[in-house]
């Protein structure tokens, strides 16, 4: 029997040209739904019709499931039946009437500058994995690129003499400037490090690992929490934390939300547009607190 599942997964990456993180969450709906389908007695996912899909959502609120996961579900459910509808291999799409829920953005967690500059400082300059460390935090929060994206820098998208740095991403590149401190950090890693640390003369990652072989992800996420817990930093920190402490440091500092959409590689404005409603929330909790008739 033809796995259909396999042949959407090679059309998201042939001609959806998906993330890592759509293609994975999108294959992980469908099979979960696959497997829910079976063991209600629907042999096949071309049998599944919209009560099986509706029995499916009613599923999953009963075992908690949060509404961005059901909504998530249900969209990947109708990518999925929509690729078979184009196919021809069926003749509607089962998931197409299905209302998504209603999901509150929530908005994110950020760091105030002081927590930042204490956990940049965490990193100590005294070997190899320091010099490392301490220049690809303070990367990270001197551009707001994501953790994808910092992995996968090579030297030349550096240049350090005019302080930019080239980052390309889904087709799309973007020029982020660099603050001096962090300007320093990666000259004394490229200049100083980086040269004992590379396997090969050959190697052209900009951070790797003890080994020196290109960072990955789930080395870079260890090294955050690593350093949450040294900093004893109580907020939750992940390498996106970062991230949205940059967007919302530069809007609370007067920077305009087109050019931080820039900075970011937002597609949308109205996904940068969340750090306003952040720097509104925040502001109105300042003045419920000072305000002397806000009480």
């Amino acid at each position: 029997m033809i796995d259909y599942i396999d042949k959407y997964r090679e059309y998201l990456i042939e001609e959806r040209n998906a993330s890592a993180n759509t293609l994975s969450s999108y294959l992980r709906d469908v099979r979960q739904f696959e497997l829910y389908a079976q063991s209600t007695g629907v042999v096949s996912l071309l049998d599944a019709n919209q009560q099986t899909i509706q029995d499916y959502i009613s599923y999953m609120n009963q075992k908690g499931r949060s509404a961005a996961t059901v909504t998530r579900s249900i969209a990947s459910l109708k990518s999925f039946y929509n690729y078979l509808l184009r196919k021809g291999i069926i003749n509607g799409n089962p998931a197409k009437n299905l209302a998504t829920i209603k999901v509150e953005r929530s908005l994110p967690q950020i760091l105030t500058s002081k927590e930042v500059e204490l956990f940049l400082d965490q990193p100590q300059c005294i070997d190899a994995k320091g010099y490392r460390d301490h220049a690809m935090l303070e990367l990270l929060y001197a551009t707001g690129i994501r953790v994808s994206e910092l992995i996968s820098l090579d030297i030349t998208d550096l240049n350090l003499s005019i302080g930019i740095l080239h980052c390309a991403s889904k087709a799309k590149e973007r020029v982020i400037p660099l603050y001096p401190a962090a300007i320093k950090a990666l000259r004394d890693y490229i200049e100083n490090i980086r040269p004992g640390m590379i396997a090969s003369a050959d190697e052209t990652a900009l951070f790797v690992n003890m080994n020196g072989e290109r960072m990955s992800r789930q080395g870079f996420w260890k090294l955050i929490k690593f350093y949450q817990e040294k900093a004893q930093i109580k907020k939750e920190i992940t390498p996106h934390t970062l991230r949205h402490s940059f967007a919302a440091h530069l809007l609370e500092n007067g920077a305009d939300l087109k050019s931080i959409q820039e900075m970011l590689g937002h597609a949308d404005i109205s996904s940068t547009q969340v750090y306003a409603n952040l720097m509104n929330r925040n502001l109105k909790n300042v003045y419920n607190k000072a305000h002397p008739r806000a009480i």
